[in-house]
């Protein structure tokens, strides 16, 4: 008879950033390497929605699943660790909940009774951890905020609550802590998990795993005081070793045992764990045969989360081409016509990344043309794709003062515009949208398909004609201009399969510029890297024998 879903709540206490997405991601690494099923989900604490019109600056980047739900990056972890299909149900913000409650109040649907957070917010709370436990043996749910965050409370005492309603012997908490080494003192402190933990026991969870975020592996004499003050076992007291490579994060948890006591405490029997693909992969990335540098040229560069999937992805491109890929972040804020020089110079390959808003523009603008000029490999994604035709119409096919009518309205060669009217292919309807329109309600949001031409960059990356990449943008490539850029040499490699969306366009006398107008870096895996990546990184390392060459 098999077992029951099993429900593991990952907390963090003492501050944020101690890395609960890593940690979460990396359990789900360890039970699938054991054989079982799981799917991982993000509880936030923000009233927004969701993270899509948040500024990157304060919350980093917003990831894009399959479904269209904009969505905590740490969903992005969990893809990246594993197999699990995610989409909207796997993030729940205090927004979303209290959305769907009021909904529900102003429908009547609580018989005109008085609404409060207990039971109306925690009931709402627990059906969204339900909502993903169906065909699955864990349910890994990760918590957001920190432990004695007036936001989170709702959430943790949901969380409380779902031990008595599923059996305790069905669920488990993992609590996230810092034990920092204060070298004056030459030595670790527990007293910041103590007082954690302790924060946490007063709302009435007692952690069952502690995870200890540390830069060295902890003393048994260190974990047994560990294990004293917060009435856990010593076995259940791990180390969460900083590392080199996030990727190494499921391995030192294994030497940990993490893995072990999990399946113990949850009572699961399972196959012994096979983590031979984590240990190439981490011996590729530590002794790599070959580096190239690639330039980022984008505008929220001062806060590197912005672009994790994007930074991920470069990696996985390394890894495929036995390659360290060191990135140098480039403002484009700074660029202008006679400062591109140098540094640009320098790189293997420039990539101009995706956002919103004038600011920076025209330095992107600029980088494109410096990339297409000097022969350097360029990869632009949305936005940089749009400025590289921007770029080229202007610069190529002699359309003075081309540009996107999102930066200029008065542009007389509107090459990128807002699409009234389009075919969206998941719902099998036609769209339609303004400027009018609510800030999501004139996304393109999710997989849409693609179809390639053949004898081309983005085919031979692919290896494939018909292939399907998430979006997540507003404005479009205008038909209007399509013959005359293409008269001038601009390919439209990629479209829809109606040929009406251009999606990836090229030029033919470059030794790789590729731009497309969807995120390939969403779908990027450490073991499956996303094919246009590979192909731009093995660009980038011809540039560089070509450079040494000469």
């Amino acid at each position: 008879m098999p077992f029951p879903t099993k429900f593991i709540f990952i907390t963090g206490g003492v501050l944020s950033s101690l890395g609960k997405g890593l940690a979460s991601a990396a359990i789900g690494a360890l039970l699938e390497s054991r054989g079982l099923t799981i799917t991982l989900q993000k509880l936030d604490p923000y009233i927004n929605v969701d993270p899509g019109t948040m500024n990157p600056f304060q919350h980093g980047e917003v990831f894009v699943t399959d479904d269209g739900a904009e969505t905590d990056l740490d969903l992005g972890h969990y893809e990246r660790f594993t197999h699990a299909k995610l989409g909207r149900n796997n993030n729940f913000t205090t927004g979303k909940i209290y959305h769907s409650v009021i909904t529900k109040e102003r429908r009547g649907d609580y018989l005109g009774g008085t609404v409060q957070v207990i039971p109306h917010i925690t009931d709402e709370i627990k059906q969204s951890i339900m909502s993903v436990a169906q065909d699955v043996d864990v349910v890994i749910v990760e918590v957001g905020g920190t432990i004695g965050d007036i936001e989170s409370l709702p959430f943790q005492e949901a969380i409380r609550q779902f031990k008595s309603e599923v059996g305790k012997e069905n669920v488990l908490y993992v609590h996230l802590t810092l034990v920092p080494y204060i070298a004056t003192a030459g030595e670790v402190k527990t007293k910041p998990t103590q007082h954690s933990v302790k924060e946490l026991r007063s709302i009435g969870i007692q952690p069952d795993i502690l995870l200890c975020r540390t830069d060295r592996f902890l003393s048994k004499e260190i974990k047994s005081k560990i294990a004293l003050f917060c009435n856990v076992d010593v076995d259940q007291v791990i180390t969460a070793k900083d590392v080199e490579t996030i990727y190494e994060v499921p391995l030192v948890f294994h030497k940990e045992r993490l893995d072990d006591k999990i399946i113990e405490l949850l009572n699961i029997w399972t196959r012994a764990p096979k983590l031979g693909d984590w240990e190439r992969l981490v011996a590729k990335i530590k002794n790599p045969r070959h580096s190239v540098t690639i330039a980022v040229v984008g505008k929220y560069i001062h806060l590197r989360e912005s672009y994790k999937s994007l930074n991920e992805a470069l990696c996985h491109g390394g890894i495929a081409n036995d390659c360290k890929v060191s990135l140098d972040f480039v403002d484009s804020e700074t660029i202008d016509e006679s400062s591109c020089g140098q540094r640009l110079l320098a790189a293997d390959g420039i990539l101009v990344p995706g956002g919103f808003g004038s600011r920076g523009i025209e330095g992107k603008i600029g980088a494109i043309r410096f990339a297409r000029e000097k022969k350097i490999p360029f990869f632009g994604i949305c936005l940089g794709m749009q400025m590289a035709v921007v770029e080229y119409a202007r610069n190529v096919a002699g359309m003075e003062g081309a540009h996107s009518t999102e930066f200029d309205e008065a542009t007389p060669f509107p090459v990128i515009y807002l699409m009234t009217e389009w075919f969206d292919y998941k719902s099998q309807t036609v769209q339609t949208r303004d400027t009018t329109s609510d800030k999501g309600g004139t996304m393109r949001l999710g997989a849409y398909p693609c179809t390639l031409i053949e004898d081309s960059v983005a085919y031979r990356a692919y290896g494939r004609k018909e292939i399907s990449e998430r979006h997540r943008h507003r404005y479009e490539f205008n038909n209007a201009f399509k013959e005359r850029l293409q008269q001038s040499g601009l390919i439209m490699s990629g479209t829809s399969p109606d040929g009406q969306l251009i999606e990836i366009v090229e030029i033919a006398d470059h030794p790789w510029f590729l731009g497309c107008q969807f995120h390939p870096e969403f779908k990027s895996r450490p073991m499956d890297p996303q094919p246009l990546f590979v192909s731009f990184i093995r660009a980038a390392l011809d540039h560089k024998k070509q450079k040494a060459i000469v």
